[in-house]
Order: C-alpha cells, then sequence, then structure tokens
C-alpha cells in the first residue's frame, strides 16, 4: 500500500477495517434516565479541569439506552456528567462513561475524547419503575431507580438542554508514553426531537470501585431526576483549549503515587 493510499484512506484503526463508521451518527429513540445529585465541592473540584468552571456543586449521573444507533449498534452507556461554565458559557463535562459495545468506546474516545471504558449497565422498567444499573465486571457500582412516567416534563425546556454544549478531555498518547493530543473539546447533539420527557421521585447508589471510581463523588442528596426519550444526531466537535500549546504550561507526568497523594491531600 502506497504513501498517498495509507493518507488518503486513514480514518481510524485498524487501518484497513476500521473499528467505526465515519458518520454522521444518529440516534433513534435514544432513553435517558438522569439523576440530579448534590455531591462534596472539594470532591468535584479535584476532578474539574481548567479553564471549566464550576457551577454549582451538583452531578447527573446518567444511564443512557440506545437501541438503534448509525453504526455503533445497539447499546446501553451509564456514568457521570457535571455541569459547568466556559467562558460564561453553561454547558456540561463529561466526567466518566461505561458502555457495552467496542465501536462507541473506540470512535468516542479517538474522535471526540469521550472518556469511554467498557462495563456493563443496564436501563429497563420494572413493573412501575425505572431502573439503572451499572457492574464493572461482576461488582455493581451504581443503582438508580425512579417512579415510572410519574409526571410529564415541557418537552421545549428538556429539547433546549439536550442542545447546550457539553464538554471533553480528549488525551492521545504519543509512542513514548507522553501526551501527543491533550485538548478541551465542545460538542452538541443536533436536529432534537424529544418524543416524551418525565420525572418521578428517584433514588441513586453508587459503590466503591478501584477501576470504576463514581462513588468518588458522593451522593450527599438527590435533587430531581427525569426520563427522556429522543432522537438525535451525535455532532461532531471543535478544540476550544489545547493543554499543549506553546506558552501552556507544561508538568511532567505525575506518578500513580503522586496521583494518589494529590487526590486525598484536596
Amino acid at each position: 500500500m502506497k504513501h498517498e493510499t495509507v493518507r488518503a484512506s486513514a480514518f481510524a484503526m485498524p487501518l484497513t477495517n476500521p473499528a467505526f463508521p465515519a458518520g454522521p451518527y444518529r440516534f433513534v429513540n435514544r432513553e435517558y434516565f438522569i439523576i440530579q445529585y448534590r455531591t462534596d465541592p472539594e470532591a468535584l473540584r479535584r476532578v474539574m479541569p481548567e479553564p471549566l468552571e464550576i457551577t454549582e456543586p451538583v452531578v447527573n449521573y446518567e444511564f443512557i439506552r440506545m437501541p438503534d444507533s448509525t453504526g455503533f449498534g445497539d447499546y446501553t452507556e451509564s456514568g457521570q456528567v457535571i455541569p459547568v461554565s466556559y467562558k460564561g458559557q453553561a454547558g456540561s463535562f463529561v466526567h466518566q462513561m461505561f458502555l457495552n459495545d467496542h465501536p462507541p468506546i473506540a470512535g468516542g474516545r479517538e474522535l471526540w475524547g469521550f472518556p469511554k471504558k467498557l462495563a456493563q449497565p443496564k436501563l429497563a422498567v420494572e413493573i412501575d419503575t425505572l431502573v439503572g444499573t451499572l457492574n464493572y465486571g461482576s461488582v455493581r457500582i451504581a443503582t438508580g431507580t425512579m417512579g415510572y412516567k410519574h409526571r410529564a416534563l415541557d418537552i421545549s425546556v428538556e429539547t433546549r438542554k439536550l442542545a447546550a454544549p457539553n464538554f471533553l478531555i480528549k488525551i492521545i498518547p504519543h509512542v513514548d508514553g507522553t501526551a501527543r493530543i491533550c485538548e478541551l473539546v465542545r460538542f452538541h447533539c443536533e436536529d432534537i426531537t424529544v418524543k416524551g420527557a418525565w420525572t418521578g421521585p428517584a433514588a441513586l447508589d453508587l459503590y466503591s470501585h478501584a477501576l470504576a471510581p463514581v462513588a468518588e463523588l458522593p451522593v450527599l442528596q438527590v435533587l430531581s431526576a427525569k426520563h427522556i426519550v429522543a432522537d438525535l444526531t451525535l455532532g461532531l466537535g471543535t478544540v476550544v483549549h489545547d493543554y499543549l500549546a506553546p506558552g501552556a504550561p507544561v508538568r511532567r507526568r505525575a506518578s500513580e503515587s503522586e496521583i494518589l497523594i494529590e487526590a486525598n491531600a484536596g
């Protein structure tokens, strides 16, 4: 294969059989179960990267069911999203996500910088209760419940919320182990049609795990919950901040023990 052919055909790995197709990425009947809760502000500050700013000490814990997605198939996702501000613009920072399908793990990490890891999330209705669970291997790390469709929400309001900007940290390492790409990425959901939105009484339990640390942002008080069904397109991103740009602060790569010491001292 000639140099020019490699360059022209390169989209994703593997070169001759990419793990995911080119977009657009359209989702039909995408189902959200989002529980917003109050957490420890110090714990939140330890995980929030500059130049993003925390607006209030709250976290959105999400279970997302995606039965029909272009190129990615049928899968479920779960994780934490934090309300933030970037230069006065309100949005959300995707802190960590866990899902059960390889193409969106590879595509999410390589294209946008989604912090995705392999796990076993589920979202289903059990009699009168919407139930979301997340297992990492055989270990349960999250359980969320909500009364099923107790009260309808304003669809126009929920549509605007889904259209708000989202932020990610995209990290691609160099072959020597240093960062080759380290960027703050912004993306939007587009062409949104909310088919229904509801709320009800809710509860959330998070459990400690060394490799899936959702409980490091502890649940102090459940504030609200909602269940949304929507069609939408996942828009591609733009880089809004380059951590490796000339003049940016440079810090050597921290060891695992240094990271643990900093987290505990915070």
